[in-house]
């Protein structure tokens, strides 16, 4: 059973900086690529950051490219998203993700696990 818990979300004023982690446990977490997808009030989900089982390769939403950066430990089974240059637009529930099929995916339909969520709220 794949199991993800976030954590680091919070109020920010813009141009701030947040880290989200997400502690992560389940067979599928060491083996499959791992995301964080965001959702805004009114707004389709969308997947921002994703990075491959051995963490060389990443995507990013061409929103978020060039502030947000996606990492992973994989000895501690633990994802970052760190954010900066936030914006108000950035305000969203984030949500770690876990690929159950893939190594390797930047499709949102592969993504079938997702934790709890954490509010980010940036101000302006």
């Amino acid at each position: 059973q794949v199991q993800l818990v976030e954590s680091g979300g919070g109020l920010v004023q813009a141009g701030g900086s947040l880290r989200l982690s997400c502690a992560a446990s389940g067979r599928t977490v060491s083996t499959n690529a791992m995301g964080w997808i965001r959702q805004a009030p009114g707004k389709e989900r969308e997947l921002v950051a994703v990075i491959n089982v051995r963490g060389w390769s990443t995507y990013y939403a061409q929103s978020v490219k060039g502030r947000f950066t996606i990492s992973r430990d994989n000895v501690k089974n633990t994802v970052f998203l760190q954010m900066n240059s936030l914006k108000p637009e950035d305000t969203a529930v984030y949500y770690c993700a876990a690929s159950a099929c893939c190594s390797d995916t930047s499709n949102i339909r592969d993504y079938n696990h997702w934790g709890q969520g954490t509010q980010v709220t940036v101000s302006s």
